[in-house]
């Protein structure tokens, strides 16, 4: 496996995708909100296995509970089962065309969301309306663009 050309796009593919999960939206779209931090981390787990493992997925799901002000461990343990679950599968997922992947993904979404959905209930918050289920739908669609865009970052211009 070749080197990446850009190291940095790593780091700022993180970071948007924290900034996208913290930008106010209109209450009537918030339910929209794809999980980024995950397609992201999806990403990086699929690309580079040796590099993105377990435990940075932890500790950059630890991150992100401390910017979005959430329960202490939340983000951590649903991006850690998502990539649990990612790199069991790699191997097969990798090679899938970018509308197999989309679908594979809209499941692992939807895993997360009945995840999220169990915190909710452990800690008992309220139940999260049905609107909330439309997330892992535009997920799913969002992940061929968002693949080509990282991977383009990540490799540079190809010849």
């Amino acid at each position: 496996m070749s080197r990446p050309r850009n190291r940095w796009a790593m780091p700022v593919s993180i970071l948007l995708a924290l900034l996208l999960a913290v930008v106010p939206l209109p209450e009537v779209v918030q339910p929209l909100r794809p999980f980024w931090l995950a397609l992201v981390m999806t990403y990086w787990v699929i690309e580079l296995p040796d590099s993105v493992g377990l435990g940075t997925v932890f500790a950059i799901g630890v991150v992100a509970d401390l910017v979005m002000g959430g329960v202490l461990g939340e983000q951590a343990l649903r991006l850690t089962v998502m990539a649990f679950i990612l790199q069991r599968f790699r191997a097969r997922l990798r090679f899938f065309p970018l509308s197999q992947q989309a679908l594979a993904l809209g499941g692992l979404l939807l895993n997360d969301r009945i995840i999220d959905m169990a915190i909710h209930a452990a800690l008992g918050r309220p139940l999260l309306p049905w609107s909330y289920w439309w997330a892992p739908l535009v997920g799913m669609l969002l992940w061929p663009p968002l693949f080509l865009l990282i991977d383009g970052m990540h490799h540079g211009r190809r010849r």
